[in-house]
């Protein structure tokens, strides 16, 4: 067990380091954040901020030295330099664990070994996707096997000018091809695997995206409870089968023929956990952290139904790609039932996640009307 008191490092600076720093010194813990870039999100909030490469072994070796444990805020961290301070500090999840996570090929592949039900797909490791694409059939949906997120690094194909377009913009890039699913919604689970095994998983989200970005989340899902139970399991096995130690967020889709069917894996807090900030018992930061730290899970109670919406940089307005007025906050701020989360970018850009903010109320339903009403008036 390493008690409150001690000091935790997260690898990289962004808001999700932002919010388990918060978490984490209200548990009484010290923090260290290392980012390249300086002045980053979670560094404001931080004891220490340290700025280098995540490539720079010395770098991560001394930052190694001043911790207690050490963990990670997001997947695209080399895993190959984590072995060198594996040995010095506890570091959780593991680096397999990271390097499984953060390429689709290995990572769709773990999900077909282990006989955990997925996309169907194939892989076009020297970027011709052509054989890849007749092997899954059409439309389906070409992706890189890294650095894809938020529907980056990845295009739709139906017809042959479609094809003769990716396979141009592919050409020489590790991909996966995964067959278009119609589907009815989407769900994630995050689930918590704690150092002492201890397993628990947060109450299933549904996920609306726009754009590929996660829009909305809403807890409970409005699902059945025969549905909620498969994702819950399928999140808890998975968990366990990879031997996390942290949090593990499970993204899925249910099927217009009612399958569950495991989309990606995220070692880490997740978009569609930040609903339990306001609206569980334990937020997933903190549970996060009582995880690495081997402390006992904390209880998952939803507290009140909960719709989670993001903030992007498009709620700023623009003229001329110059930002010319900030969103309305007191639109969030006058409201009770709903609470503000801003992340500290220096800067808006279309696209970015800037905060969010969550809706509580007595009904789901009742919650996604004031959810979109206060997206609206934003």
């Amino acid at each position: 067990m390493i008690p409150p008191g001690k000091t935790i490092g997260i690898l990289g600076g962004g808001q999700l380091g932002r919010m388990l720093a918060q978490a984490a010194q209200t548990m009484g813990y010290r923090v260290h954040v290392f980012e390249p870039q300086a002045n980053c999100p979670a560094g404001a909030v931080a004891n220490l901020e340290v700025n280098a490469s995540y490539d720079d072994i010395e770098a991560l070796k001394r930052f190694a030295a001043d911790v207690d444990v050490i963990t990670y805020e997001f997947e695209n961290i080399p895993s190959e330099p984590l072995a060198a301070i594996a040995p010095l500090v506890p570091l959780h999840p593991r680096a397999d664990v990271l390097h499984i996570c953060q390429n689709r090929q290995r990572e769709k592949n773990w999900l077909r070994s282990h006989n955990f039900p997925h996309v169907r797909y194939a892989e076009a490791l020297d970027g011709d996707i052509a054989a890849a694409v007749a092997q899954v059939g059409r439309p389906c949906v070409v992706k890189t096997a890294d650095f894809g997120y938020d529907g980056k690094g990845q295009m739709r194909i139906v017809d042959d000018a479609d094809l003769e377009k990716a396979a141009a913009i592919f050409r020489g890039r590790r991909c996966v091809v995964e067959k278009w699913i119609d589907f009815k919604c989407e769900l994630s689970v995050v689930v918590a695997r704690s150092s002492t095994g201890e397993v628990r998983s947060f109450p299933v989200a549904e996920n609306i995206h726009t754009r590929h970005i996660l829009d909305f989340s809403i807890v409970p899902a409005r699902v059945g409870e025969p549905i909620a139970r498969e994702a819950e399991q399928l999140a808890s096995t998975i968990a366990e089968k990879l031997g996390v130690v942290g949090l593990l967020a499970v993204e899925m889709f249910v099927s217009t023929t009612g399958e569950v069917l495991v989309n990606e894996l995220a070692p880490r807090p997740h978009n569609s956990g930040h609903w339990s900030l306001d609206g569980c018992a334990t937020s997933q930061f903190e549970q996060h952290l009582r995880a690495v730290c081997g402390l006992p899970l904390g209880p998952v109670t939803v507290r009140q139904p909960s719709v989670m919406v993001n903030i992007l940089g498009d709620a700023w307005k623009w003229a001329d790609n110059q930002v010319t007025a900030a969103p309305h906050w007191e639109a969030i701020l006058a409201d009770p039932s709903a609470k503000l989360h801003l992340y500290g970018k220096a800067e808006p850009r279309l696209g970015r996640k800037m905060g969010h903010f969550t809706v509580c109320a007595d009904d789901v339903e009742q919650a996604l009307d004031r959810a979109r009403e206060l997206k609206q008036r934003l």
